[in-house]
């Protein structure tokens, strides 16, 4: 039992491993891969604190803490941790709702499952969320993302950017008269730099940063009329130094205050962690494929859940493994964590030398490349995939998107996995097939041959059935259904299962209660060549000894010789009784 144990805690980051035969080539290919990523991220950082209706030093405190931790604790070589726009419509939401100490709170909660969930050994399963839903919601959260940056990307006069998406474009609308034709000039051009910079130039000096390094200078050389991030959150809007750790404040009149307010966390939290789950583990994916490598899904997500903790308590958002810079870095030459490590002490590097020239960074500027994020982000393709999908898969692709975009990702997630569950649920059981005794539907070889042989000579008052496919919920109705069809009530009913696969407790309990009402009719039934899972289900769920396991037969040459004893006691009982 402690062997298992300490088997299923397993925390090994592959920082660790990656340090073994470490080379100072190693070293020197990691620092300039770091250094280039730092510089990549310190924009996207500051745009998505902003974003997220916080402020560009939450983004950057994310960037750094977050990023550090992941790269140290991470089951991944070279993925990049931090901020990302995944997170934007559940953290503006939250912020706006609950206020910034909550958010804290829930990013807090988020950390801790994401840490369990890796403790539990779950990596593996965030992979069966189907495509659909991580589709939709990914398309929904594009579009949310693109009319947050709005207001900025026109210079409108607006104090509020709510959380509600259709509250949010009456506002825009009423605000529209107030654009600022610099800003949108400002944003147009950083946004078509961004969209025209040569891909060979940016795999080491990003379209990105140009545009935000020349937006500064021009606001600064020509005193632009447009917002700038000094003139929006003051002149320490980047402070010169991280926060000291600390735990979020609460202000709560009593516990059960307290409580219902954790009560609404919970949802969202589980909606963070979730999507840093789905989002950290597909961009390990993404590395393992560019650098011919394996990733350690559960170590990942016990780092990622380490990571968030470490935001929160430094004053930061979310986090999760980004896409687009892991790619950068693996581009710019990184061989191991340690590019991640030097990013995130790039990034402090930059905050402890370099703050306050982040005074005249435009906003407009930073609104262009978080819209170029949802441009690249929202897979927009699948809208015309999906004519060609089945249609319900159709239908929770654009329930999940326009769930994400008119309430909120929280219950977008909750119903497009509910939806999905559900229909393939629905399609296992509609591919379960019971037949009669046809036997050009026996499976192939000896076994599959005698049966059809045997079944072709059943005595009478004997009738078998095969059964194809997982016996669910809706099997055992599909099984009365075929004998009233049939108009067939036998004395002894042979249930071929070689080709069930598998049995779930709600398939069991329809078998037990068929059964029953079966025996209730002075019938018998008789199970013919149970696969193990499904044996093993019914041997756990008593189903063995309640229905005999002499009718528990091998194949159905043995099934009929256990038919012709049931009939013959049941003849021994009828003329004991009377009846015959």
């Amino acid at each position: 039992m402690e062997t298992l144990f300490k088997a299923s805690i397993r925390f090994r980051p592959r920082l660790l491993d990656s340090l073994k035969n470490y080379r100072a080539q190693d070293f020197g290919a990691d620092v300039g891969a770091g250094l280039t990523v730092g510089v990549v991220a310190l924009s996207l950082a500051m745009a998505l604190g902003i974003a997220s209706g916080s402020t560009p030093a939450a983004g950057i405190y994310t960037a750094i803490v977050a990023g550090f931790l992941i790269s140290a604790l991470g089951g991944s070589k070279v993925q990049i941790g931090g901020p990302t726009a995944a997170f934007i419509p559940v953290v503006v939401m939250v912020a706006s709702q609950y206020g910034l100490a909550n958010l804290l709170i829930c990013t807090l909660l988020a950390g801790a499952m994401l840490f369990v969930m890796g403790l539990a050994r779950m990596g593996t399963m965030i992979k069966f969320i189907p495509f659909p839903v991580t589709a939709g919601f990914t398309a929904g959260i594009a579009v949310v993302i693109f009319s947050t940056q709005v207001k900025d990307f026109l210079g409108l006069d607006l104090k509020t950017n709510p959380g509600e998406f259709m509250e949010r474009l009456r506002l825009l609308g009423a605000a529209l008269p107030t654009f600022n034709g610099t800003s949108v000039a400002l944003a147009c051009g950083s946004l078509a730099l961004i969209k025209l910079w040569p891909a060979r130039i940016g795999r080491r000096l990003p379209g990105s940063i140009v545009a935000v390094v020349l937006g500064t200078i021009g606001v600064a050389a020509f005193n632009l009329n447009v917002t700038t991030i000094g003139g929006t959150f003051g002149a320490d809007a980047i402070p010169r130094s991280l926060p000291m750790p600390h735990a979020p404040e609460l202000h709560f009149e009593s516990f059960a205050a307290f409580w219902g307010q954790l009560q609404n966390l919970i949802r969202p939290a589980f909606t963070i962690a979730l999507l840093a789950a789905i989002e950290s583990l597909l961009c390990a994916v993404v590395a393992d494929g560019m650098i011919d490598d394996r990733h350690d899904s559960n170590q990942e997500l016990m780092a990622q859940g380490l990571a968030n903790i470490g935001s929160a308590l430094f004053g930061g958002l979310p986090a999760t493994g980004a896409i687009a810079r892991t790619a950068t870095n693996i581009r710019s030459g990184a061989r191991t964590p340690v590019a991640g490590l030097v990013h995130s002490l790039t990034l402090l590097a930059i905050i402890l030398t370099a703050a306050p020239l982040a005074h005249h960074i435009p906003l407009a500027t930073l609104s262009a490349v978080l819209v170029n994020v949802a441009l690249n982000m929202g897979e927009w393709h699948n809208f015309k995939r999906a004519l060609r999908w089945p249609r319900s898969d159709a239908a929770v692709f654009l329930a999940t998107f326009l769930l994400t975009v008119i309430f909120d990702i929280t219950l977008a997630v909750e119903v497009g996995v509910g939806l999905a569950a559900f229909l393939f649920i629905h399609r296992v059981a509609e591919t379960t097939r019971i037949t009669g005794t046809d036997t050009a539907l026996y499976d192939e070889g000896p076994v599959g041959a005698a049966d059809a042989a045997s079944a072709q000579n059943l005595p009478p008052g004997v009738i078998v059935y095969s059964v194809f496919g997982a016996f669910l919920f809706g099997a055992a109705d599909k099984l009365e259904t075929a004998l009233q069809r049939g108009q067939q009530e036998p004395e002894v009913l042979i249930l071929r299962m070689r080709q069930v696969l598998a049995i779930d407790a709600t398939g069991l309990q329809a078998l037990e209660d068929f059964a029953r009402r079966f025996r209730a009719r002075g019938r018998h039934l008789v199970l013919c060549g149970p696969h193990s899972q499904p044996l093993v289900a019914m041997e756990r769920g008593g189903f063995l000894d309640w229905v005999g396991r002499d009718n528990i037969c091998a194949d159905v040459a043995e099934s009929i010789q256990r038919a012709l004893i049931l009939s013959a006691k049941k003849q021994d009982g009828d003329r004991a009784t009377g009846k015959i």
